[in-house]
């Protein structure tokens, strides 16, 4: 069942549930974060309405900077701006930052803990129709690979505004990774959110469940939709909502495991380097178990209305139960 201790939105399982896009949560987040602190300033690479800076461009115009198609230069000029005090907040699609500076980080922002936070828009499937190289399924892979570097996924708007807000009073850069369609908002002001600590979304209905399903993003959604299919089946089963690839929530992640005894991991990103990777990563040195992977199967992806995309790749509620009831019988 849902955890009722995290007071998640009632109305998750229902038509009724609230749909908006994880871009507009970080729209909202920074206006708030521009309002506690003045020092909180954005920038963008000519896609100030994509990326949802519209607002706090119009409230703070003095602290927006619109840096034209220059990505490499945007990041570069953050670095500044952070290590003379300010907070910098730099937008772009996901697919042009990280995708085209990751150099910039690396060198300008990482090497220097510089105090940035990168917003990655429009990342993943949700980019729809305008097809592969848009669909940016490699950022999580190339961001949780650099030193200082936090990476964290919300699973919905609400989640996003909070850590957006969170991003601007943790010092050190921060990569925060957003989508462009609306999505479910599954969670609500009162749900608890503190960056690396993973939370118990979908309650087993024993003391020890028969699977772990690590989830991040918006497919969060579709693995409690699995845990609800597969509980009817009599198999019991925790999701975690695993926002923070890094750092990994390691503990958490351990004692779920280590009561199941069976993890599957949901993401909609490429399988290697992504959440997938890194619980792979802890289980092989600290509890090895079977373990199966939902998400990109080293392939690029096409054209075409999200939810037909999703389908066609599986990454949905169908072959999360699939690879639930498959990692069980390894297990056996």
């Amino acid at each position: 069942m849902l955890n009722p201790n995290l007071k998640l939105n009632p109305k998750i399982l229902n038509e009724e549930c609230e749909l908006k896009p994880t871009r507009a949560g970080f729209g909202e987040g920074l206006v708030e974060a521009g309002r506690e602190n003045k020092n909180v300033v954005a920038l963008c690479a000519d896609l100030t309405e994509s990326t949802r800076n519209e607002d706090f461009a119009k409230e703070f115009s003095d602290r927006f900077f619109e840096m034209g198609v220059a990505e490499q230069n945007m990041v570069t000029v953050a670095a500044g701006l952070a290590i003379a005090g300010k907070i910098p907040f730099v937008s772009s699609y996901a697919a042009f930052s990280p995708g085209r500076n990751w150099e910039q980080i690396r060198t300008t922002i990482a090497y220097n803990d510089a105090n940035v936070k990168i917003a990655g828009h429009h990342a993943g499937l949700y980019t729809g129709p305008d097809g592969a190289t848009h669909q940016m399924l490699e950022d999580i892979a190339l961001m949780r690979t650099m030193p200082n570097m936090k990476v964290i996924v919300p699973c919905d708007a609400e989640e996003a505004r909070k850590a957006t807000l969170t991003s601007s009073k943790i010092w050190g850069p921060i990569y925060l990774r957003f989508a462009r369609e609306k999505t479910r908002v599954i969670t609500s002001k009162e749900t608890s959110f503190e960056v690396g600590k993973a939370e118990l979304f979908w309650e087993s209905n024993k003391k020890k469940p028969d699977l772990l399903i690590c989830a991040c993003g918006p497919l969060v959604y579709e693995a409690i939709l699995a845990a609800q299919n597969l509980e009817k089946e009599k198999i019991s089963v925790a999701v975690l909502n695993v926002h923070t690839i890094k750092p990994l929530d390691e503990k958490t992640i351990l004692h779920f495991a280590r009561l199941a005894g069976a993890v599957v991991t949901v993401e909609e990103h490429q399988i290697v380097g992504g959440l997938g990777s890194a619980v792979a990563e802890l289980l092989t040195a600290k509890a090895p178990m079977p373990l199966e992977r939902i998400g990109m199967k080293d392939e690029f992806g096409q054209s075409g209305k999200p939810t037909e995309l999703f389908d066609f790749y599986g990454l949905n509620k169908e072959e999360i139960i699939k690879a639930g009831k498959k990692v069980i019988q390894r297990k056996k």
